[in-house]
């Protein structure tokens, strides 16, 4: 009586056929990953152009452009509002309004965009409606939000959301649309049904292009904040700068510049950080 045969080794796949490697399987880095050399390198170049930033507004002055105020003078002036609270109080209150409206508008867009993608019916249903308020600068719909919201809270996260959600929407539809039909299609020959085809492949293969979308929508509700702002703010960084305006207070305007700008950086910065962790899979260049 022979004894039972042991079960067959897989052969190694040869160089010219690769192993297919899933999503974040792999030890090996995809390639284009910038090392820790890239980004000091990255960092340097930062750095120098901060400093050849500051020292051309620093030379302004001598120049005869006395009309813009000085690095000193904006750095003495935030110094003033952050002793006596107000500059922690005018960003906490921006960042809310940006933070509640972009999160309002990134949750409505993702799965308004998936479904015009997703679904034909829902894409003719839809996006004659997205397409007409994309052509309709948020901002023009201050004074009907006025009218209708008043002047709390509400329309300016309204507005902020609008700026959000419009600009999420289209990279979440883009990211459905744009996924391989071979991966649908292999996943339908395994047997997979809609839904776990939309999870495992579709909602994997958007995320990159939602990311994307998310980042642009930051953008555009900070972009949208001192607008948002002129619907009667007891504070905000917008508000400052409008009310210092009103007074000719140039490095009171400034601050608020720089801080809307340094804000807006570093929010943009931790949704790069979290792109690269979603996406690490991703093949780049």
């Amino acid at each position: 009586m022979t004894s039972p045969s042991r079960p067959l080794v897989k052969e190694a796949p040869t160089p010219e056929a690769p192993a297919p490697v899933p999503p974040g399987g792999g030890r090996a880095a995809p390639t284009g990953r910038r090392g820790p050399r890239a980004l000091l390198s990255s960092l340097g170049l930062n750095l120098v152009a901060l400093a050849v930033g500051l020292g051309v507004w620093a030379l302004l002055n001598p120049l005869g452009y006395d009309v813009l105020p000085g690095p000193g003078e904006v750095l003495s002036r935030a110094g003033e509002m952050i002793a006596d609270g107000t500059l922690a109080d005018d960003a906490l209150a921006s960042v809310r309004r940006v933070l509640t409206g972009f999160a309002l508008g990134t949750l409505a867009a993702v799965p308004v965009g998936f479904l015009m993608g997703w679904y034909p019916v829902a894409r003719g249903l839809l996006e004659p409606y997205v397409q007409f308020f994309r052509t309709v600068p948020p901002l023009a719909l201050i004074p009907l939000t006025i009218v209708l919201m008043g002047i709390g809270e509400t329309p300016k996260i309204f507005v902020i959301f609008l700026a959000a959600f419009l600009s999420s929407v289209l990279a979440a539809f883009q990211g459905v649309v744009g996924v391989d039909r071979t991966l649908i299609d292999a996943a339908r020959v395994l047997g997979a049904k809609d839904g776990t085809i939309f999870l495992k492949v579709v909602v994997p293969a958007s995320a990159p292009f939602i990311l994307v979308g998310m980042r642009i929508g930051l953008g555009s509700a900070w972009g949208t904040l001192v607008a948002a702002e002129l619907i009667a703010a007891p504070e905000g960084l917008g508000f400052r700068m409008q009310q210092a305006q009103l007074y000719y207070d140039l490095p009171t305007i400034f601050v608020g510049l720089i801080s809307i700008g340094v804000l807006g950086l570093l929010m943009d910065r931790l949704l790069l950080v979290a792109e690269r962790r979603l996406t690490h899979w991703q093949e780049t260049r």
